[in-house]
């Protein structure tokens, strides 16, 4: 009940993070984890929605995500996960990904390095579907009454240059008595290129859709030229997020809804037109429970 009061009086003014947290960055947060030894991490989520830097596809994605990763105490972690779609007339697995990495605990600091490779359903139309792989690093430092991180990375399109993002963020973890619940509200801000979004455009938007029956609502198909000044390295979007975890014995319950504030609204050149786009502001959530053990017992 308490629960459902927090979160009904203040989703108007905090919304959520994106799709469905990585299992390795809830591994991360989790602080009933025990970093000092090695351990496989579980998770099932539902996100209702693909966001990426404050952009989305007209129509919904909402997808099915089971994940495992393995985390070994030298740091070194392995992740892979998959995206079914349960979009009606759609149903179909969307997406594979894999992800290695490295990540550290030293004091208040805190990093984590690593590299993901997406295979994408040729059919899918998700805003990230032109993405073949990322190369990622996170920041991060615990003043006590707040936590910060710098997150930068690299995302490697198939038809086009890289893409550039940075972002800034700023979070505090509020935890009652016995530490079974957790509520971070968390503010974003990120920046960076829109090679990606191009190549979205170019292939997955509606009337330019891949393959066969891929958007019950498609056009006419116009051609798109590119986005102007898709190389300029400017702030795409603020988001608001307040993950909801509670943890009981070896498995965390998770809530996570996201508020996105899209900025730098493309102008997208077709073969007819000029256009300017028109964004609007997104509340999408993700919902899931994860079970992690330690890979070796205690004698």
């Amino acid at each position: 009940m308490i629960l459902y009061l927090i979160f009904f009086k203040m989703k108007n003014l905090i919304l959520l993070l994106i799709l469905c947290l990585p299992s390795y960055v809830v591994a991360q947060d989790n602080k009933n984890v025990d970093k000092e030894k090695s351990y496989i991490l579980t998770d099932l989520s539902y996100q209702n929605d693909a966001v990426f830097m404050g952009r989305r596809d007209s129509i919904s994605a909402p997808y099915i995500v089971p994940s495992i990763g393995y985390y070994d105490q030298s740091g070194f972690f392995a992740d892979a996960s998959l995206s079914y779609l349960t979009k009606s007339d759609e149903n179909r697995v969307d997406l594979f990904l894999a992800t290695v990495g490295y990540r550290f605990n030293s004091n208040k600091f805190s990093g984590t390095l690593s590299g993901t490779k997406y295979f994408f359903n040729d059919k899918s139309y998700s805003i990230q579907s032109e993405v073949e792989g990322d190369i990622s690093a996170i920041l991060s430092y615990d003043f006590g009454f707040l936590e910060t991180s710098l997150i930068t990375s690299a995302y490697f399109s198939k038809n086009s240059n890289t893409d550039f993002f940075v972002s800034a963020q700023i979070a505090k973890s509020l935890f009652t008595i016995d530490k079974s619940l957790e509520i971070k509200p968390t503010f974003n801000v990120s920046a960076g290129s829109q090679y990606f979004y191009q190549e979205y455009y170019r292939y997955n938007r509606i009337g330019n859709r891949k393959g066969n029956n891929a958007g019950q609502n498609q056009q006419s198909t116009t051609t798109v030229l590119g986005i102007e000044e898709v190389n300029k390295f400017n702030i795409l979007n603020v988001e608001l997020s307040m993950p909801i975890r509670y943890y009981y014995k070896s498995f965390i319950f998770s809530f996570v809804p996201q508020w996105a504030f899209p900025q730098s609204n493309a102008t997208i050149t077709t073969e007819d037109a000029t256009i300017k786009e028109d964004l609007k502001n997104i509340f999408y959530w993700s919902a899931g429970i994860s079970f992690w053990f330690n890979t070796k017992r205690e004698k």
